[in-house]
């Protein structure tokens, strides 16, 4: 096994402040950037503070930015980084620094419990669901995220505007109403609920410019925004402008 010597910054600090610190760190073929980290732990800052569990891309808890780039620090082998590169590991920049590399993403559970969850239809006993294989595949995809938030992170409209928060989900609770929404068994409007319509009133949708940003970071590849976003906007904007819809719901109410 060859080893080679790499150089690290690291952000030091917590909610008052910090700074990058300097750290010279042995490296060994086929590590990622957590093994170095628990390293650096190991043998020079016994203090420095990461969230980890699984150590296998499943959990969500290592997120951080690399070089910048929202990533899971157990996801990104050191092969990719040249020998001689500076790597910078800071912060997810969206959430309240707690201590070093540790953020508060409680942002993202509040957000979380604003979505009002699927709707059992009428009439239709546990066991008795029955769906076209189809629209099993459309909501698996949405099924494979591990919460890490990097999709969170990396979207400008919640990384760089601080005062946007209070009224917009973020693309994955958003992608949570699009799963919500195109759930065959759903039974949200007809117990009154317009899951379009409070994706745009409650959950911000109109924020959203599709830059696809949160789609390049996921982890688990789920096209986010082609997938998701999109066609939620598509629908949000036909039951809201198309004339025959309007008139649609006209006659219903009316009846």
């Amino acid at each position: 096994m060859s080893s080679y010597e790499a150089r690290f910054e690291v952000w030091r600090g917590d909610v008052r402040g910090g700074g990058l610190e300097d750290f010279a760190v042995e490296v060994n073929d086929g590590e990622v950037v957590l093994d170095i980290i628990h390293r650096l732990q190991a043998t020079q800052a016994p203090d420095l503070a990461v969230r980890w569990n699984c150590k296998a891309g499943k959990c969500g808890s290592c997120s951080a930015e690399i070089n910048g780039r929202p990533r899971l620090l157990c996801m990104t082998r050191m092969s990719v980084f040249e020998r001689d590169e500076t790597i910078t590991v800071t912060p997810l920049r969206a959430f309240p620094v707690i201590r070093d590399l540790v953020t508060d993403v409680g942002f993202n559970y509040a957000k979380a419990r604003q979505v009002p969850s699927f709707v059992p239809p009428e009439g239709v006993g546990p066991g008795e669901y029955r769906m076209m294989q189809e629209d099993v595949d459309r909501s698996q995809e949405f099924r494979k995220c591990i919460e890490c938030f990097l999709c969170q992170d990396t979207c400008h409209v919640v990384r760089d505007h601080e005062e946007n928060k209070q009224a917009f989900a973020g693309p994955r609770f958003l992608m949570r109403v699009a799963e919500l929404d195109m759930h065959p068994l759903d039974a949200a409007e007809e117990a009154g609920l317009d899951r379009g319509r409070t994706a745009q009133d409650d959950h911000g949708l109109g924020y959203c410019n599709i830059t696809k940003c949160c789609t390049e970071v996921c982890p688990e590849g789920i096209r986010i925004t082609d997938n998701a976003l999109i066609p939620l906007k598509e629908r949000a904007v036909d039951r809201k402008y198309d004339p025959l819809v309007w008139l649609g719901d006209k006659i219903r109410r009316r009846s």
